[in-house]
């Protein structure tokens, strides 16, 4: 429920609306029928579509959301910076509430693959593209895909969003980027 709802209502508070969430029951009856499925393949495959499917799924998701989020933001009449900050909280706070209760560091506060950033661009393109007068599903498919196609460059390179010069610097666990996890999701796939 955390991650399917959190970012939509914090975006409706925000903008000082009733969550969706709350008057459509349709909302909760879709995370119910996604946790169940998430559960059954993490039961059958264990981790092995953690890396690869579902960073796939959240990158295609994440666009989407923030155009969302800063479409409705600008439909309030708020200026372009606030609209841009409604952008990247719809997307990424679901993730947050996700990470905090998981007693995990949210993936806002460690060195990670343009996951905050992908929002903003996305979020900076459907500005751009609204002030232009465009209508909302063609600035909605540009955003989109220039925001997607980013963070797929970005997983497939490995590319990580900077950090400042002075940070002490941990140790870095190994990470994979999406195409070597897809490749072993399809190559054990291939060995049963």
């Amino acid at each position: 429920m955390l991650g399917g709802i959190g970012g939509g209502v914090s975006r409706d508070v925000l903008l000082n609306k009733i969550p969706s969430a709350f008057t459509n029951p349709l909302y909760i009856l879709l995370c119910v029928i996604a946790a169940y499925l998430a559960l059954i393949i993490h039961y059958r495959t264990g981790q092995k579509l953690r890396e690869g499917l579902f960073s796939f799924m959240t990158a295609f998701s994440l666009p989407w959301y923030a155009v969302v989020g800063c479409d409705a933001a600008l439909r309030a009449h708020l200026p372009a910076l606030a609209a841009i900050v409604i952008g990247i909280i719809g997307p990424t706070a679901g993730r947050y509430f996700i990470d905090v209760t998981s007693n995990v560091t949210p993936k806002h506060f460690v060195k990670g693959e343009w996951f905050v950033g992908t929002a903003a661009l996305t979020s900076a393109v459907y500005v751009v593209c609204y002030w232009s007068g465009l209508d909302i599903v063609p600035a909605t498919l540009i955003s989109f895909v220039v925001g997607f196609t980013f963070r797929i460059i970005a997983l497939f390179k490995g590319w990580e969003e900077p950090e400042p010069a002075d940070q002490p610097k941990p140790p870095e666990p190994e990470r994979k980027t999406l195409g070597e996890s897809i490749k072993e999701e399809l190559e054990g796939n291939d060995r049963k």
